[in-house]
């Protein structure tokens, strides 16, 4: 009997190893329904972490999937001058050009209404209140771009009100362009969320 017992003992002590050397995902396998199928473990965190931005949307803009993958987000908005549009980019550490060149290059697709370039007539600012470093561009005319990218048809009376904000390791911008009527409807929430710009996850 007592042989018995040291038997006994020996066995179940040797499983107890057995089941503890397993790694976590033959452990989870065992618990399947089906012997043969292997659920590997969760995956990593895959989060924006400390290089995203965060912003409260404004009231009434309708985000919608962005049609680009240079895009981040993708907004429609409407107001008294007809409906406008808000997008917003991120191309990575050292890509996109430095801050004013993108002003410039904005500006370039905008002519005034005598016909000259509205580039003369940028407005560049710096926005108080703001828990990241954000500059604001400002342009009016005739914009000759499209509600996308690239070239469109000319639209009179049209505004851009753009932010670039200083992200961890990069710039990220963002460029609301529409009627004039509108955007200068939509000015204070348009900064209202550059205001709430902040960084991590």
């Amino acid at each position: 009997m007592l042989r018995y017992q040291i038997y006994a003992s020996t066995v179940l002590l040797a499983l107890f190893f057995l089941i503890g050397a397993c790694s976590p995902s033959e452990q989870t396998a065992k618990t399947s329904s089906n012997p043969d199928v292997v659920i590997p473990p969760p995956p990593a965190d895959t989060g924006s972490g400390e290089t995203g931005l965060h912003w409260v949307d404004p009231a009434g803009w309708e985000a919608h999937a962005p049609e680009s993958s240079m895009r981040k987000a993708q907004y429609r908005v409407d107001g008294p001058g007809g409906r406008g549009q808000c997008l917003v980019f991120y191309f990575g550490p050292g890509q996109g050009g430095d801050p004013l060149a993108n002003a410039q290059r904005w500006a370039h697709q905008f002519k005034a209404s005598d016909g000259s370039a509205a580039f003369e007539a940028l407005d560049l600012s710096e926005l108080e209140g703001s828990l990241l470093p954000v500059r604001i561009v400002e342009v009016h005319g005739t914009y000759q771009g499209s509600m996308g990218s690239g070239p469109g048809e000319e639209k009179a009376n049209y505004m851009l009100l753009g932010a670039i904000v200083d992200g961890p390791d990069a710039p990220w911008f963002f460029k609301f362009t529409g009627p004039e009527d509108t955007v200068e409807d939509q000015r204070e929430a348009f900064l209202g969320m550059m205001r709430s710009i902040r960084a991590g996850s």
